[in-house]
């Protein structure tokens, strides 16, 4: 079954000064895959309950990845409430565990290269200037003042506002 879905929110991590990224530390077990090639997917786990989806942005040896905080759910939403194991709402998919939930992704991921059969990112319709919004990270305890987040304007599937 195909799931489609539009991502609303991105947060940026990268090697350099940003203490909250896991490549900040080197290429550690964790986050070797964060220096390989762009387009290279990032799935770790967190809190003994979670996966999030990373996509690796930098080139090779260069470390950064953006986390995908949140989707619009386009295509497939009753596979998608099956595997969240609800009806459908912007809870669906307005947060980095919620949407790898929703999508049935998980850790099998970590290091595959994006595109069919695992996962594909296609562009869409551009969000324009105006409607798109830069501020801080969320949900971290250091690096919280780098200017990392992106989202949608007005969109009801991104996390918080």
């Amino acid at each position: 079954m195909l799931l489609r879905a539009r991502i609303v929110e991105t947060e940026a991590y990268l090697e350099k000064d940003d203490a909250a990224a896991h490549c900040s530390r080197g290429p550690t077990p964790r986050a070797k895959v964060m220096f390989g090639k762009a387009g290279v997917i990032y799935v770790y786990y967190i809190y003994g309950n979670y996966f999030m989806l990373n996509f690796v942005t930098e080139k090779t040896g260069l470390a950064g990845a953006v986390l995908i905080r949140a989707v619009e759910p386009l295509e497939g939403i009753p596979a998608m409430e099956r595997n969240r194991k609800m009806k459908v709402g912007k809870n669906l998919t307005n947060g980095p565990a919620k949407l790898v939930l929703a999508l049935g992704i998980d850790g099998s991921l970590n290091g595959r290269t994006l595109g069919l059969p695992h996962l594909a990112v296609y562009e869409g319709k551009p969000v324009k200037q105006k409607d798109l919004v830069t501020t801080t990270r969320i949900g971290i305890s250091v690096a919280q003042e780098l200017p990392l987040r992106f989202y949608e304007k007005g969109n009801p599937y991104v996390s918080k506002k």
